[in-house]
């Protein structure tokens, strides 16, 4: 019979594994305590929920929330970044982090629901931000808008100019 503890763990992961949009599983076994509180603080400050929790407990929630068997994922000291606002923020922080130091290794992660493996990574990684993407976005939308209200400006100054040389050319 699970105790109350585990059924409140089971709850929480569940939840979180529904809500989150990017979920990153990770190996930390080997990292200092000093790097992990280092990892730890720039999840944190990016809105990224960095946790560790038992690997059956994990399972179980990863079920709960609807999605498939997770496989082989979790084997081993398991840590799992959550992110919910931008999916590839976690795959950022880690590959910076990762310029300075070999761990934590990425066993696998989710992308809006669809479980890719460790080979994905590198290219989730080399993604811009979400801000950056719709910053472009709208740049690339305003810029026809742009160009033709900059060539209706210089057409209706030619034309000014025309109508400018004609009258001074009557007036004389």
């Amino acid at each position: 019979m699970p105790n109350k503890q585990n059924l409140d763990i089971v709850d929480a992961f569940s939840s979180k594994f529904e809500k989150a949009s990017g979920v990153y599983f990770t190996d930390y076994l080997g990292l200092s305590v000093k790097d992990i509180t280092d990892l730890r603080s720039k999840f944190t400050s990016d809105g990224v929920e960095f946790c560790v929790v038992k690997n059956k407990l994990a399972q179980i929630s990863f079920k709960n929330a609807g999605f498939e068997e997770i496989g082989n994922v979790l084997k081993g000291p398991t840590a799992i970044a959550f992110s919910y606002d931008d999916p590839t923020s976690p795959a950022r922080i880690l590959k910076e982090f990762k310029k300075n130091n070999e761990l934590p290794v990425v066993k696998a992660f989710l992308v809006d629901g669809k479980m890719m493996d460790k080979t994905a990574f590198s290219a989730v990684a080399n993604l811009p931000s979400r801000e950056v993407l719709i910053t472009k976005f709208v740049s690339g939308l305003s810029s026809p808008m742009s160009k033709f209200a900059s060539t209706l400006r210089s057409s209706m100054g030619s034309l000014l100019n025309v109508l400018n040389s004609i009258k001074e050319s009557k007036s004389n």
